[in-house]
Parts: C-alpha cells; structure tokens; sequence
C-alpha cells in the first residue's frame, strides 16, 4: 500500500511546492510509482511539470467535489513513474463548497483511499493556508513534511501548524506523523541561518533533515521550463541537494535510492 505524504506550511515562498515537485519527480526516478496531487489553487505544481492548466479537463477541483472517477483525473507527466493530478482557480471555490458537505474533513481521504494501493508514494501540494483544504489533506496523509525557510519567522509559523497536525490528530487523524523538517533557502554565510537552524534543531532534534536546501538559481528557473530540477540542470546545487536530499527521504522509507 503507498505512503500519503503532505507538504504543508501555511507561511507562502518556503520552497513548499519546489519540494514537492522535486521530490516526487526523484523518487520516481529511483523506480517508484509515485502521484503528485497539486491541492493548491494557485497550481504552482501544475505548471512546474509542464502542464497548461488551461488544457486540464479534470483537476483536484473534481477530485474534491466527486464529479468525476478518480482515476480519470490523473495525468502521466513526460518524467519517470511521476503521475499528476493537476489543479487551476476552480479550486478555490472547493472550500465553500465543502463547507457543507457530509464528513467535510474525509473528503479526500475517502477519494485516495480507493486508489492508494496502486502508488508507492502519493505527495499532497498543499496551499499556503491551515484552511480546509489543508485539513483535508491532512486527514489523508500518513506523514506531513515541512520545508521550513532559513529566517526570523519560520518558528512562529511552525508553532501554528503543529498546532494544527495536532488537532488534526485528535479530531480526524490519529495516525498522522511528521515525516520530517526540510531547512530551505540555506545560506550558510549568514548568522541568522545558523541561529534558525540551531533552534529549530533545538525543538525538533530527530526530525530535521540531514540535508538543507541552498539558494540557487537553477532552482528558481526550473519551473518556468516546465521541468523538475534533475531534468532541467543534473549538475546545479539545487538538484545535488534534492538528490541528497530525496535519498535520505527513501532510506527513511526503506526504499532503494540506487538509481539516484
């Protein structure tokens, strides 16, 4: 059965949908089936694998609502074993439209559960808020990892949203666990990142990655190619460290990260 994992910061220019889009496109790589699902209206995602999101006939819109099978609203991306379920601004009016429904919260735990078994991993691109969406995908996951930016803020931020998991937790997901705190954006010339990185270490000393993920060019560029960093530059920093990064997540996972 897969692994439902949510990348969630409700904090907007993290390096959230970066590290999914990343992510997901090396642990295809590495052989295994993945599904990447863009619950973000904006559809960063959606764009950063190369989709038009004018083209999209089925999106996470209909995934939420029920309008449409599930399977029918997934796309096979140009790269290795990465599937898509793609997003566009329909999806933000999913919320009110939620609102009301029965078992609002499961919504979408309900869809994936049908589909989870044909996935070695299923990642949820999540918005830059704690809204029902958020919630919902929450409620779907096995794990939540968190990008967590190199600056003054992030630990406030981080205080509400494990406040948040921990609700969760309690009202709809018993199961959910942190998978893991990915530091981004690391500079390793400033004082204020090395200060951020010990106190985060400080609170969260088994769950902070080994690997952080510097500022870089490349990395920036990437989605506007409609292209994944080891497809677009193998030999950037930004793609080493994902690489590093990507296999510390599979060992974590007892999957192979040979191909990598």
């Amino acid at each position: 059965m897969g692994k439902i994992v949510s990348t969630v910061n409700q904090k907007g220019g993290v390096g959230k949908t970066t590290t999914a889009v990343n992510l997901s496109a090396f642990v295809g790589k590495a052989g295994c089936k993945t599904l990447i699902i863009d619950v973000d209206p904006q559809g960063n995602t959606t764009s950063g694998l190369g989709i038009n999101k004018r083209d999209i006939r089925s999106s996470s819109y209909e995934l939420l609502l029920g309008d449409v099978p599930v399977r029918d609203t997934v796309i096979e991306t140009d790269f290795d074993n990465l599937f898509v379920i793609p997003s566009n601004i329909n999806l933000a009016g999913a919320e009110i439209e939620l609102a009301d429904a029965e078992n609002r919260m499961r919504v979408l735990a309900m869809r994936l559960a049908e589909i989870k078994e044909e996935y070695d991993f299923i990642f949820l691109d999540c918005p830059p808020s704690l809204g029902l969406i958020t919630i919902n995908a929450l409620t779907a996951s096995d794990s939540v990892l968190i990008p967590i930016q190199c600056e003054y803020y992030a630990l406030e931020g981080l205080t509400q949203l494990m406040n948040t998991v921990r609700t969760v937790k309690k009202i709809s997901n018993p199961f959910l666990d942190i998978e893991g705190i990915l530091l981004t954006m690391y500079d390793s010339r400033l004082n204020l990142t090395s200060q951020v990185v010990k106190e985060i270490k400080r609170y969260f000393p088994k769950q902070v990655y080994r690997v952080a993920i510097p500022r870089n060019v490349r990395l920036s560029e990437s989605p506007s190619y409609g292209k994944p960093i080891c497809y677009y530059d193998k030999h950037s920093k930004g793609c080493k460290a994902y690489r590093e990064f990507s296999k510390e997540f599979l060992e974590k996972n007892q999957k192979s990260s040979d191909k990598l």
